[in-house]
């Protein structure tokens, strides 16, 4: 991709031409102008890893874990790392540009992409989404951070004004993003879903002119998220440069005749087109090809990457009787619904098609002499398990068969099958399926499979769809989800409630699966079926199951063995964009399971929770360990086996507290859009902020995390001079093994201040690694600006009161005496300041 002139492309430009780059083409790609030298460029989705350009049957690709994983892993140079495969990841799929790291904050535990998103705290996101910016653009592959501000909620999130303080905006929620661009200089911004105090962040002259460009003097691209444009004029003349997805909405004759009339300048739409053009040099930079085919670099570096972040985002948050690590010699059994699945990302933009996903069981069996005895003790699932996956195709190959066809089943000129795949994953959203044999938006497809049933039992089947679709088991229909339909909030709100239907199977016999689906024009629900162009489908099915009886026998299991792993959580059924969670709990009868499992052996029940966010643990005083695993990307399972089995010494931190019950979170009252708002009641007091400045006790603290070995501080020196804050710390490994500990650094005024102030806040952190009886010297700086300031509404300034402050070196929020150290140090006089 050649280099251009900006300045002189522009000079060359009609208004048409202009306008025209200002949206993309389609669901990935920007306009190109070839007579001017412009290519088109290709962004791709990537909080934790590149899709490329499909929803749909997508290329293969490299998983993180997800961004609360990631988070907690307090490890910058580690997410650098991260970063620059990423970029790798995304040359691969040809793509120019990442939409992601995601920063915005974790509010309360129910938001439904919370777990894309690094942490609680604006610091420890700010830093994190730095370090993952460099990597990636080390490779010339542009970052994107997003969402600006505000998205942290599912609920209503194009409709939402997020009522908040300025000074909330300032300290929380717009922090990250001022210290990723002052750190990384990132080369896009995308815009939030939501408004912010009356006006929609996408047509917010005062955040994107105001705040991201003149303030903090950012000269990159700012695009909107998919479908978040909601005006011409307004968002046009307040700085969004990039309207996604295309075709357009708004940037194709409204703004150029706009732009005849003034209502838009020339020299307005002039600054569009030239943040465009900026972007596209700096795009150069990847030497990814326009148009580029699609790879995958399944590596074993990639592999020993994956594992190796995997294996420092795990968190040990209970360890009682020293019952991890497991001893591989002896006898284990495994239990749980998220044991033989390998529950590797959450739903939405997140969700992307592995080279490869462990299991946790596989991972745990690949470490014992035998495979452990399992059983599943309960069900997790929200929508029921993919059926594809049980099933067969006709060549023999996991899956089911997909035929697309012009005409509907049944109609006398239906003309031959335009297309044919084998799908395992039966779970699509078809909104960049391309045919172009398919005369219209409307078109059909049949999908079919089989299995030999292995027992005599009942299974319940399940179908959601954005179009029309029946199910239909040796000829005869058990599912219509056509005739009537139900809306739901599967596929980002725009398909149907799940429908079900029973099915008897006995053992030895045959069942072929057939679904006859509709595209999206076929649907009879209102609304927005037709942002998804061929529509969606789900196709889901599990064997019914005694909830008591598997309970029974997981204890009995339980009680012969030496030590229990039960692998129990959430999936992307739960945590995914579109949608929050309704409650902090585990699936019915999740925590029963856990409770019956540790009264048959309350010494060696180990407890694995993957969720993106914290969950209810009711049961945690019963269990002898928990790790928390999030969604750890393709090698989810080895790196939870690691841990469990002390390979890897676990030296995760928790990004964000654990509340005890959900009403203990601050925003509790205040989380769902109510009269078109969500009132921001907690102010700045989010996460630790508030549970410490309410003396609220929390299940586990921010920054929480054990090792199988114990450190101790020692040393610290506390300086400020000439702006900045210098803390260094001795950190002694204390233990028998190698392990790593973080130093985390808090700065509390010990004055009352002109306003209300949290009890502390995080200002920086380190990790260092250290072998037995090893001991080094750690340094942590911030800029005393940072350090100190709060937002002073009265002035429209950051505030740094002059006086003493103190300087807390803890290894979590939550201090321990004897092991946290205290210093402080002096501002001379009180100033202001704005700017990065």
């Amino acid at each position: 991709m050649a280099d251009i002139n900006v300045e002189e492309v522009l000079s060359k430009l009609t208004v048409a031409e202009k306008v025209d780059l200002l949206a993309g083409i389609d669901f990935w790609h920007t306009k190109p102008l070839p007579k001017h030298g412009v290519p088109s460029l290709r962004l791709s989705d990537g909080p934790n890893g590149v899709r490329g350009t499909k929803f749909f049957n997508g290329t293969k690709a490299a998983c993180f874990p997800c961004g609360t994983g990631l988070g907690a892993t307090f490890n910058v140079d580690l997410l650098r790392e991260a970063g620059a495969k990423m970029g790798d990841e995304a040359k691969l799929k040809g793509a120019h540009c990442i939409l992601g790291p995601t920063i915005n904050m974790q509010r309360s535990p129910l938001g439904g992409r919370g777990f894309e998103s690094l942490s609680e705290d604006p610091v420890l996101a700010g830093l994190g989404a730095a370090a993952l910016v460099e990597g990636i653009q080390s490779t010339g592959v542009q970052a994107t951070l997003k969402h600006f501000v505000c998205n942290d909620q599912e609920h209503k999130r194009n409709a939402v004004q997020c009522i908040l303080t300025r000074r909330a905006l300032r300290e929380i929620y717009a922090l990250p993003f001022q210290i990723a661009i002052r750190r990384s200089r990132p080369g896009a911004v995308m815009t939030a879903y939501n408004g912010v105090n009356g006006t929609y962040c996408s047509e917010s002259r005062e955040l994107l002119e105001g705040m991201l460009r003149q303030e903090w003097g950012w000269d990159g691209l700012v695009m909107s998220d998919w479908y978040g444009v909601y005006s011409t004029t307004e968002a046009a003349l307040a700085g969004l440069d990039l309207e996604m997805p295309g075709p357009t909405r708004f940037r194709g004759e409204l703004l150029k005749f706009n732009v005849s009339t003034d209502k838009v300048r020339e020299h307005e739409l002039d600054e569009r087109a030239r943040a465009m053009l900026e972007f596209v040099k700096r795009c150069a930079a990847s030497g990814v090809r326009e148009g580029q085919e699609e790879k995958t670099g399944d590596t074993p570096e990639t592999a020993e990457l994956l594992r190796r972040v995997g294996g420092e985002s795990l968190v040990l948050l209970r360890n009682e009787g020293g019952v991890l690590p497991l001893k591989k010699e002896k006898k284990t059994v495994v239990i749980g619904p998220n044991a033989k699945i390998a529950t590797y990302h959450g739903g939405g933009s997140a969700s992307l098609a592995a080279y490869y996903a462990v299991t946790p069981y596989d991972g745990i069996a690949a470490k014992l002499p035998a495979p452990p005895a399992y059983t599943v003790g309960s069900y997790s699932h929200k929508l029921l398990p993919l059926l594809g996956y049980a099933l067969t195709a006709d060549d023999g190959s996991r899956g089911m068969r997909m035929r697309v066809y012009n005409e509907a089943p049944g109609d006398p000129a239906r003309g031959p099958c335009t297309d044919e795949l084998v799908l395992d994953k039966t779970d699509l959203l078809l909104v960049d399926y391309y045919n172009p044999k398919l005369k219209s938006a409307t078109w059909y497809a049949e999908f079919e499979g089989s299995f030999v049933a292995d027992e005599d039992c009942e299974w319940v089947l399940g179908l959601i769809v954005c179009g029309t679709a029946k199910l239909f088991v040796n000829g005869e229909l058990v599912i219509d989800n056509a005739t009537e339909q139900r809306a739901g909030d599967a596929f980002f709100g725009s398909a149907t409630v799940e429908e079900t239907g029973r099915l008897r199977v006995a053992k030895g016999e045959t069942y072929t699966f057939r679904c006859e689906f509709g595209s999206a024009p076929t649907s009879k629900l209102q609304g927005d079926a037709v942002l998804f162009g061929g529509g969606a489908l789900r196709i889901g099915g599990c064997k019914v199951i005694d909830p008591a009886a598997e309970i029974r026998r997981a204890a009995q299991l339980a009680r012969e063995a030496d030590q229990v792993v039960v692998c129990a959580g959430l999936n992307a059924d739960w945590e995914t964009e579109g949608a929050d969670r309704e409650g902090m709990d585990l699936p019915v009868p999740m925590d029963e399971l856990i409770s019956a499992v540790a009264a048959a052996n309350p010494a060696g029940t180990v407890v694995v929770v993957q969720s993106g966010t914290p969950v209810h643990m009711p049961w945690a005083g019963e269990v002898a360990g928990i790790v928390q695993a999030w969604y750890g990307g393709n090698e989810t399972g080895n790196a939870i086996a690691d841990v469990l089995f002390g390979d890897v010494n676990p030296s995760g931190r928790l990004p964000l507290s654990f509340p005890r019950r959900l009403s203990d979170n601050p925003a509790f009252l205040n989380f769902r859009a109510e009269g078109g708002r969500t009132l921001y009641g907690e102010d700045v007091y989010v996460g630790y902020r508030y549970y410490e400045f309410a003396g609220r006790e929390v299940l586990f603290p921010f920054g929480h995390g054990l090792s199988y070995t114990t450190f101790a501080f020692s040393g610290l020196r506390v300086e400020e001079k000439d702006g900045v804050l210098r803390v260094e710390v001795e950190v002694e490994n204390t233990g028998s093994v190698k392990g790593a500990e973080v130093v985390q650094v808090y700065v509390a005024p010990t004055k009352k201040a002109k306003v209300n102030r949290p009890v502390k806040e995080l200002r920086g952190f380190a990790k260092v690694e250290l072998g037995p009886g090893e001991k080094r010297k750690v340094s942590v700086e911030a800029e005393t600006k940072y350090a100190a300031a709060y937002w002073d509404e009265e002035r429209g300034k950051f505030c740094v009161e002059e006086g003493e402050y103190e300087v807390v070196v803890a290894d979590s929020s939550e201090v321990k005496e004897g092991k946290a150290l205290r210093g402080r140090f002096t501002v001379a006089s009180t100033f202001w300041w704005t700017g990065l």
